[in-house]
């Protein structure tokens, strides 16, 4: 009887998410969109620096550091190639997953 009754306020609660307004999403994938726009591209340009900051301390150290260094400046590159392309690439995927028809339109 009790699962019952956790089914019956389970389902109740999807009814009441599921007939809220579809704006909301729309707003909430133009928000997403814009701030990958803009915290990404600083945030790839910082991981740069950081790379550089990384390498130039490491070859001022022991071998072994020096070899970690390296590791690690090579993970904020590549960290930060990857940032650019989902701020490059996310804006056509999330317009073609949200107009669900394949013709990208940008939504922010």
């Amino acid at each position: 009887m009790r699962k019952i009754g956790i089914l019956v306020v389970l389902v109740a609660a999807s009814l009441a998410f599921a007939a809220s307004p579809l704006s909301q999403v729309q707003s909430a994938i133009s928000d997403l969109c814009l701030g990958l726009r803009q915290m990404l591209p600083v945030a790839a340009m910082l991981m740069i620096v950081l790379a550089g900051v990384i390498y130039a301390a490491g070859q001022m150290m022991g071998a072994e550091t020096r070899a970690r260094a390296n590791v690690w400046a090579t993970a904020a590159l590549t960290g930060a190639l990857i940032a650019i392309l989902i701020a490059v690439v996310a804006p056509a995927v999330l317009g073609t997953i949200y107009n669900g028809n394949g013709t990208s339109q940008i939504i922010c």
